[in-house]
């Protein structure tokens, strides 16, 4: 694959430095891939990026950067932002990269798509979570526990952040469900607790569970998932190391150089439908 220059905007993510970082300075050799263009925010931000990176080209919106890179990669906080910046690339065929959430509504979500399909291009999103080893390793032992009854994922989340509530944080533990069991959630439920809310759904006889727990100021639950099987239990903290964003942004290069979308459309939609119900349900949360 040739070299691919491609754009950041939504640089107030922490996740925006760990992509500078991977694909600009330790440049690995099998991932052609250079951010060469930053959609400004906080100006200290944005010179900090842009001096890690080598990055001289700093736009003041991202429509500026339309037809002046190979793709696009979406970093912006807050959900509500992703429809706005991707859809314009996405119709004009530009592949996209949103950050986690997709979107931070099941309307603007679905006019992402939409809109990747319009442009005849690809699109991918996702927690980081997803593509970890710890994740992967539930994935392989569910092999090894029977049919598949239940699958319980926990996690930090607050219905009260800035960032569009239960999106910003609640993804990594919607998507991690997602990725053990795929399908579109059937009858979701959600319960209110005292420290955070408790959704329920059913993916084909699977029960899925996910456990949204309100950090307390004293330090936080790790993600964990747990799945039950007609023969055994898998129970596994998912646990980020230092280099968490890599894999995802190597899911990224790959769907630049084989033109194929990692993740379905369903998968992207579901997580996103779940947490609206959810947003529904327990926001805001009390003191």
């Amino acid at each position: 694959m040739e070299t691919k220059n491609v754009a950041i905007v939504g640089i107030e993510n922490s996740h925006a430095e760990e992509i500078i970082r991977y694909l600009n300075v330790e440049q690995p050799t099998d991932v052609p891939v250079r951010v060469v263009a930053l959609v400004a925010g906080e100006d200290e931000r944005t010179r900090e990026l842009a001096d890690l990176g080598g990055i001289d080209r700093i736009a003041a919106e991202s429509a500026d950067l339309l037809g002046g890179v190979d793709a696009l990669i979406v970093t912006s906080r807050d959900g509500a932002l992703h429809r706005t910046h991707a859809v314009p690339f996405l119709e004009a065929g530009t592949p996209v990269w949103v950050d986690k959430p997709l979107a931070a509504s099941v309307s603007d979500a679905r006019e992402i798509l939409a809109a990747a399909d319009r442009g005849g291009t690809t699109l991918t999103s996702s927690s980081a979570l997803r593509w970890v080893p710890d994740t992967e390793a539930v994935a392989e032992d569910l092999a090894t526990i029977g049919e598949l009854q239940a699958v319980t994922i926990t996690g930090p989340a607050d219905a009260a952040s800035p960032y569009s509530g239960i999106f910003f944080y609640g993804i990594h533990i919607a998507d991690v469900a997602q990725r053990l069991v795929p399908g579109e959630p059937e009858d979701v439920a959600v319960e209110r607790l005292r420290g955070g809310l408790v959704a329920r759904y059913g993916v084909g006889g699977v029960l899925v569970t996910l456990e949204f727990i309100r950090p307390d100021g004293e330090g936080q639950v790790p993600f964990r998932a747990t799945a039950v099987g007609a023969h055994g239990v898998v129970s596994r903290d998912i646990v980020l190391g230092h280099d968490y964003v890599q894999p995802g942004v190597d899911a990224f290069v790959r769907m630049l150089a084989t033109g194929v979308r990692p993740i379905a459309d369903a998968q992207l939609l579901a997580p996103i439908a779940v947490l609206e119900q959810v947003a529904r349900a327990g926001a805001p949360l009390p003191a």
